[in-house]
């Protein structure tokens, strides 16, 4: 037996190695790049498995069941603050922008089934992959499964869903992408380089001249030595904070040539030497009372970066120049705002506005982050202890509530017990943005549970489906690509007509919340390099959440429409 019989032949009897493979190759052949595209992981694993496929791999469809189940409660998990915040706050608009982009999703996927003639596979696979979103295969698969077919007839049906996927994905990326960067700034006819320097300006109202950096970071550390009794000597730690009038911090004592540590309690001495944080002017007035003296020890003060995942209804709502008034700010300033299950990067502008979810990184000594942290948050430190407790209750119970099936004009319709799980994380993930303690699920965790969840769920798929892939390429043929082609293009024209004449949107927010609304992250990304400004990711996290919710689950609606 030569080699190539040998591997074959393992790779049959043990089907999880074959899995693991179509994931190395998938991840790889997914990050190649050719000029600014790549495939992505998830079609690389999806035409891996197909090739690996080939050889005849019978796997256990529970191995695709139970990853992907994880994929759609961590999707949930993920987008739920935006999700909810989107829908019962001041993100309505354009959640309801996401609806109507993603019901035209929909809408030119059905139109053009029933134009060609495509049964629920077919039109499953266009739909994940003109508008691309892999995670609609698992919903279509389990409703294909409830059809009133025989065993054969469902099998094919299932068995054209990659192969539709695999023709219309290409497009559906790399065209989404053009029409939102090249072809939407046209259709509002404006310049977006010029429409985001405009913008940036606006936001900036407020700041100070030299930048925002100086509204968060407007206070200076001074060492003074206390002389004179009855002044700042003899008061109380937290009378001589007060005295000041303006909020100032003793930061480090030093008493008897020694640094000792002190409380709010603590009475100062005539002798002592303070650390003292706060405005320049209020260092000023206090030199009037102690002087000014060089101790580098004393001022070595620990400062700490710190990530803050805000959950405060405080901070939500209030912007950033609002809030660098606020006593807890005093002392931190920020450095970066994240937003959403993708980690997307918000512009730091004066007029920004935290949301709720938020994750803020802040810079300070500590005793001023950890104030600001409590304040507006917690302190959202690496971690690497995922709460099963919460994933695994959370899964059953959304699991159980999807399995309940309501007959509607004698057809069975049902989220199924994935998308039962997806609603259970969206509900905890909202939850957890009130009380953070609780349902603590990791960065690196939550990235393994939507990635490899999802290709270990496709890499099945493909494998499955490897040994009809050609035949059914054949009998589809490339008139799919075409169709994919309509289904990618109509929406994405329309919507920036919808944003700006319906919903009238800023030109910047409305590029921004088109490729939310087709949870398209690379076309933002192509909008914000052409305009040289992230500015249009400020339109992006509450679409996103909302069309990804609905495009996966219209994988089961595409299938009930056209049964």
């Amino acid at each position: 037996m030569d080699l190539w019989h040998w591997v074959a032949s393992t790779l049959q009897q043990n089907p999880e190695l074959a899995i693991f493979l179509a994931l190395g190759l998938g991840y790889w052949v997914g990050a190649i790049k050719l000029g600014s595209f790549s495939l992505g992981a998830v079609t690389g694993t999806l035409l891996a498995g197909v090739v690996i496929g080939q050889i005849g791999i019978e796997i256990s469809p529970q191995i695709k069941s139970i990853f992907f189940i994880m994929f759609l409660f961590a999707v949930g998990f993920g987008v739920g603050p935006q999700f909810v915040r989107g829908i019962a706050s001041d993100g309505l608009p354009q959640a309801l922008f996401a609806v109507v982009i993603s019901t035209l999703c929909l809408l030119s996927v059905y139109a053009a089934a029933l134009i060609s003639g495509y049964g629920p596979g077919l039109a499953a696979g266009l739909l994940a992959g003109s508008q691309t979103i892999s995670a609609s295969i698992g919903l279509a698969t389990d409703a294909i499964g409830r059809l009133d077919m025989t065993a054969e007839e469902i099998h094919a049906q299932l068995d054209l869903i990659p192969v539709a996927y695999a023709v219309t994905y290409l497009f559906g990326t790399v065209g989404c992408g053009w029409i939102i960067a090249f072809l939407g700034p046209k259709l509002l006819r404006v310049d977006m380089a010029a429409e985001c320097a405009r913008f940036e300006k606006e936001m900036s109202a407020g700041a100070p001249e030299d930048g925002l950096h100086s509204a968060w970071d407007q206070y200076v550390v001074r060492a003074f030595e206390l002389t004179k009794p009855g002044v700042v000597a003899g008061k109380t730690v937290a009378e001589a904070e007060a005295q000041a009038g303006e909020r100032l911090f003793l930061e480090n004592l030093r008493r008897g040539g020694q640094i000792i540590s002190f409380d709010q309690d603590t009475v100062l001495e005539v002798g002592d030497i303070v650390a003292v944080s706060g405005k320049h002017e209020t260092l000023v007035e206090w030199s009037n009372q102690a002087p000014e003296v060089a101790d580098q020890e004393l001022l070595n003060i620990p400062v700490e970066s710190i990530d803050v995942f805000i959950t405060s209804k405080e901070a939500t709502g209030r912007t950033l120049i609002d809030l660098a008034q606020d006593e807890a700010t005093r002392g931190v300033y920020v450095t970066r705002i994240r937003r959403g299950s993708m980690g997307v990067d918000i512009p730091v502008y004066a007029q920004t506005e935290l949301h709720r979810g938020d994750i803020v990184s802040i810079t300070g000594t500590r005793k001023h982050t950890e104030h600001a942290a409590e304040r507006f948050g917690y302190a959202d430190r690496p971690t690497s202890v995922t709460d099963m407790v919460m994933v695994g209750a959370g899964i059953v119970l959304g699991g159980l509530l999807g399995a309940i099936v309501v007959p509607v004009a004698g057809v069975p319709i049902t989220l199924s017990t994935a998308g039962g799980a997806l609603i259970a994380g969206l509900l905890l993930g909202w939850i957890r943005s009130f009380t953070p303690k609780i349902g603590g699920v990791p960065s690196a965790t939550l990235w393994f549970m939507n990635s490899v969840g999802l290709n270990v769920f496709i890499a099945v798929v493909g494998i499955t489906a490897g040994p009809t892939f050609i035949a059914g390429l054949k009998t589809v043929g490339f008139e799919i690509f075409f169709w994919g082609l309509f289904a990618t293009s109509l929406p994405m024209i329309l919507a920036p007509l919808i944003g700006k004449y319906l919903f009238r949107f800023d030109p910047v927010i409305n590029l921004g919340a088109c490729g939310g609304a087709r949870t398209s992250t690379a076309s933002v990304a192509m909008v914000a390099e052409i305009a040289k400004s992230n500015a249009p990711m400020l339109g992006y996290t509450v679409p996103y959440a909302v069309s990804n919710t609905l495009l996966t689950l219209w994988g089961l609606v595409i299938v009930l429409m056209l049964t």
